[in-house]
């Protein structure tokens, strides 16, 4: 069998592990490099060639600065002073949208949703139409912000060193930001007048988001007379309470009630959560993409808090699970309840990456000098990048060193910040791109897809390489998507007297375009659970978008 041949057969292997969602998606990417040199496509010396390449510090170092930018409490000061807090729902809404995809156009998105989400359940629920109205097309603006720098997503820096090998010189810091921009200008008027209103129940809300479903445990009040089950169940039910599971004298419980009102209501239960302070509040929080407290225990919070806080209910998952909270494990996504003295609840809940879904406490106090260093620092980057003074690579990782120094950020956190998955996928497929590469598979694919396009003109050529790509981003990470796609829109292009820049800049937007399923980007699930959506709730306000994506970028790129 051809090179080209064993190079497609092992990419459509790692695409359908990718798809299947059974492994991890750095798992995929070392047994996609493992199958690779086994069979001759990749040297045994060039194994760990992905991991000297500048993207792949360039991503590390991006992310603990942002993660310093973050810590400091600057976006979130900026954030609450730029969106008005009495103004029409459309105008509160706009900001905070606009908000939302500044930030991610300078730092993770990820940050730029624990940033902001706050803000647009609090418009949310203000306006009486909840947070479903308001946190998808913020998750949407966060996306849509990280296509319009260099450093909005690290999938931006991967086609960036691709243009640099075939090309001989990488994006510029803002290359991407006019059809970036204009894409972003188009779906944030879409996302803001006519987006959300697609949504169920944006014009009203569907359930009670001050009364969530929560699921908690309690002891049955009277040990020495257990009380009958059937009984007890029908008790509970009278205040909207199921039994998910019982073991001896403790209850699972799936209520929208709190466990001490309902303590207070049903004599036959007690709360095993008593608060000791009156001072002590509860707050609902999302666990993020990237949180430390991930594959944790429960107990975990109240460990990495000195005691301090508590987990006294969870969320969906654990109503599916019907299992004791003990014996679950944190996972990204998960709803927590958790309760302690607010001023511990402000200054645990940036560091363990966690979002707020209903914050009743103010913000911490800042701290402008840590505030001060951190942008400036930032600022400095990113103004040695773009005048070209010095790599991209240099600029950031003289950042990161600059912020450990300093200590800007826990010693704890400088490892914390990297997400170490996307830096194991990154550095793994980097290679396996490039075997798909020489091996001449990638131009064989090039040549079909180019007779498939061949008199369709540069808008539909330019259209078709962004369809593509985005519609591999839904079901692949969106770096694996720009290793796949960055080399094949160049062969496509010079097939088709396409100009090589616009190819890759449509890969760029295609692969940051995850409008039509929760499983395409982290922060679509993130709100899923909070906003209380289905999964056809994405593709109804996110099909539009999509099909603006494509021409609006089609006709920018082929102009």
């Amino acid at each position: 069998m051809s090179p080209a041949a064993l190079s497609g057969l092992t990419l459509a292997f790692a695409l359908a592990l990718f798809v299947s969602g059974r492994v991890r998606h750095d798992a995929v990417a070392l047994l996609a490099l493992g199958l690779s040199i086994a069979l001759g496509l990749v040297a045994p010396a060039d194994a760990l060639s992905g991991f000297a390449d500048p993207a792949v510090a360039t991503v590390a170092a991006v992310l603990i600065v942002g993660r310093a930018v973050e810590l400091s409490g600057a976006p979130t000061l900026i954030a609450r002073r730029l969106i008005p807090a009495h103004a029409p729902f459309a105008l509160q809404l706009a900001a905070v949208l606009l908000v939302g995809a500044l930030l991610s156009a300078l730092m993770n998105n990820i940050a730029a949703l624990v940033i902001t989400m706050p803000i647009a359940a609090e418009i949310g629920r203000r306006s009486g139409r909840g947070a479903g109205a308001t946190l998808m097309p913020l998750a949407f603006a966060t996306i849509l912000g990280g296509m319009t720098t260099l450093i909005g997503t690290p999938a931006n820096l991967i086609l960036s060193s691709v243009r640099e090998e075939r090309l001989g010189a990488p994006f510029g810091f803002f290359a991407m930001t006019p059809v970036g921009g204009a894409v972003a200008v188009v779906g944030f008027a879409y996302l803001a007048f006519v987006g959300w209103r697609l949504l169920p129940g944006a014009r009203r809300e569907r359930v009670d988001r001050s009364r969530p479903w929560r699921v908690f445990e309690v002891e049955v009040a009277d040990r020495l007379h257990q009380p009958d089950t059937t009984d007890l169940a029908r008790a509970l039910r009278k205040h909207g309470t199921r039994i998910l599971t019982r073991a001896r004298e403790r209850l699972l419980l799936l209520s929208r009630r709190p466990a001490r009102e309902l303590a207070e209501r049903v004599p036959l239960v007690e709360d095993i959560h008593p608060s000791p302070h009156s001072s002590e509040e509860t707050v609902r929080v999302v666990v993020a993409h990237g949180s430390f407290l991930v594959g944790l225990g429960h107990d975990a919070i109240s460990a990495e808090s000195a005691g301090a806080l508590r987990v006294i209910a969870a969320g969906p998952r654990a109503a599916r699970m019907r299992r004791p909270l003990a014996e679950l494990r944190i996972a990204e996504g998960d709803q927590l309840f958790i309760r302690g003295e607010p001023r511990v609840i402000a200054a645990f809940v940036p560091r363990a990456r966690l979002l707020e879904i209903d914050r009743q406490h103010g913000e911490p106090p800042p701290d402008l000098r840590r505030m001060a260093l951190a942008l400036g620092i930032f600022l400095l980057a990113v103004a040695l990048a773009v005048a070209g003074l010095v790599p991209l690579v240099l600029a950031f990782g003289g950042a990161a060193l600059a912020i450990a120094l300093l200590r800007l950020i826990p010693p704890e956190e400088l490892y914390r910040s990297v997400d170490w998955s996307v830096i194991v996928l990154l550095a793994a497929m980097i290679p396996v791109g490039q075997s798909f590469e020489t091996s001449g598979a990638a131009a064989a694919v090039a040549q079909w897809l180019g007779g498939q396009l061949a008199g369709g003109g540069a808008f539909v050529s330019l259209a078709a390489l962004c369809a593509l790509t985005l519609v591999l981003s839904v079901f692949l990470n969106n770096v694996a998507t720009a290793i796949i796609m960055g080399p094949l829109a160049l062969d496509t292009a010079a097939l088709l007297g396409l100009d090589p820049d616009a190819a890759l800049l449509a890969v760029l937007i295609g692969a940051s375009s995850d409008f039509l399923t929760p499983i395409g980007h982290q922060n679509n699930l993130l709100v899923m659970g909070p906003g209380g959506y289905r999964f056809t709730d994405y593709a109804r306000m996110g099909a539009p978008l999509v099909a603006l994506v494509v021409l609006v970028t089609a006709a920018l790129l082929a102009g």
